[in-house]
């Protein structure tokens, strides 16, 4: 089947499932799905006309992922971002010019433990190559918790033998690489005030630290969640948005996340992808543990409907881990060579530990490989733990599947 007929064959298929619809319309949830599509989200060169779009807008039941093929150091974010805007999703519509984006990155661990830093630099690259002129501010993060990690103290953004082309290559490289260009870019280790508890902007609060909220939810999670200051003077919420200093307002819709995980085993939960990645936004310091214990039981569900959800989920598959994780060393580590984005991280983590990850296991030793199966309804299976978490953005009206028959697949071979 060449080119042409594929790609017609897959523009008449989301005409009918409403696919483009489902997809725009989840990138813009807060509190509840979607139920109509979003202008601001749709591509300008969507061949959908408006009746179109209102004729297939009910239909809320497909999740997409695209994938490429890319070593992180070429153009295949560039051709991720085509890929999407070929199918009705402009990444430059997901965010604004002037946006602050959190990259929710993993930099626990070294080697091929974290997430790779050549793919940061590529994301962050198409970013500021905005159309409208980038003029906003991009803040690489994650939260080790200040323990565990390869140096038993947590994560770093400076690790000397990182995961890259060039292991030298930390994340503070590409960060300084983008501000040497003039570019407001910048690295925050949550690490360095996890332990430190703060009220919000609007209480007079200015330092950095965790907000902890009181309420312990049903999935054992004390909802906690980062407040700070960037070198460039942006206040930031991770839950309330950009604060204003002269207006004293938050701006919700000015901070967006997107959440960058590396696919890997996990010797407790057995798969890390991009729910296990929102590990990395709550406090265990300051919630007693509750946060990472939480994990077994949905809580990162329960923290992504009560902070914030990210607009797109990119999973580093270029290298995984396929030993028993989340660390990952040179030698253990899987090269793939692939990227894949998504709205909806239940139907990313979903497709990509069944496809890419469970396939690697099974060539060891060992029967972990079940255990890691997304389709597992037992306790102390990844399936099961993930459904109590999808469970969590169910009872909030919000969109996931994991369901293989929902999920389509663009640009896998």
């Amino acid at each position: 089947m060449n080119k042409i007929i594929k790609f017609t064959f897959l523009f008449t298929f989301l005409l009918f499932t409403g696919l483009v619809v489902l997809i725009t319309g989840c990138a813009n949830r807060s509190s509840a799905a979607a139920q109509t599509v979003p202008d601001t989200l749709v591509s300008d060169d969507t061949n959908l006309s408006d009746a179109q779009i209102t004729a297939v807008a009910p239909l809320q039941n497909i999740s997409a992922i695209f994938v490429e093929d890319t070593d992180g150091t070429d153009d295949g974010v560039k051709r991720l971002v085509r890929s999407m805007r070929e199918l009705g999703i402009d990444f430059y519509k997901l965010i604004a010019s002037d946006d602050v984006i959190i990259l929710k990155i993993n930099c626990q661990w070294a080697e091929r433990g974290g997430t790779n830093t050549d793919l940061i630099r590529s994301v962050i690259q198409v970013i500021v190559e905005h159309p409208d002129g980038f003029t906003g501010e991009v803040i690489v993060a994650d939260n080790g918790q200040g323990q565990f990690g390869s140096e038993r103290r947590g994560g770093s953004l400076s690790w000397a033998n990182a995961n890259s082309a060039d292991r030298r290559q930390s994340v503070m490289d590409v960060v300084r690489i983008f501000q040497n260009r003039g570019h407001r870019v910048t690295g925050v280790l949550w690490d360095e005030f996890t332990a430190v508890r703060v009220q919000e902007f609007r209480a007079g609060d200015t330092g950095n630290g965790f907000v902890v909220e009181d309420t312990i939810h049903s999935t054992g999670l004390e909802v906690s969640y980062p407040k700070f200051v960037t070198e460039f003077g942006t206040h930031v919420s991770f839950k309330e948005g950009i604060w204003n200093i002269n207006t004293r307002n938050y701006a919700s819709e000015k901070l967006k996340v997107i959440n960058m995980p590396v696919l890997k085993s996990h010797g407790g939960f057995q798969v890390t992808g991009a729910v296990k990645n929102y590990m990395g936004t709550p406090s265990d310091r300051l919630t007693n543990r509750r946060a990472h214990t939480s994990v077994g039981t949905g809580g990162m569900g329960t923290q992504m409907v009560h902070t914030r959800l990210p607009v797109l989920n990119i999973m580093d598959m270029i290298w995984i881990g396929v030993e028993r994780g989340p660390s990952s060393s040179y030698a253990g580590a899987k090269q793939i060579n692939k990227i894949a984005a998504s709205l909806d991280a239940f139907a990313l983590d979903y497709w990509a530990s069944k496809n890419i990850l469970i396939p690697e296991v099974e060539k060891l030793p060992g029967t972990r490989a079940a255990a890691m199966n997304p389709d597992g309804t037992e306790p102390g299976t990844f399936g099961y733990w993930m459904r109590l978490s999808m469970n969590e953005l169910e009872k909030a009206g919000i969109w996931a599947t994991m369901e293989e028959g929902n999920i389509f697949v663009v640009g896998m071979n």
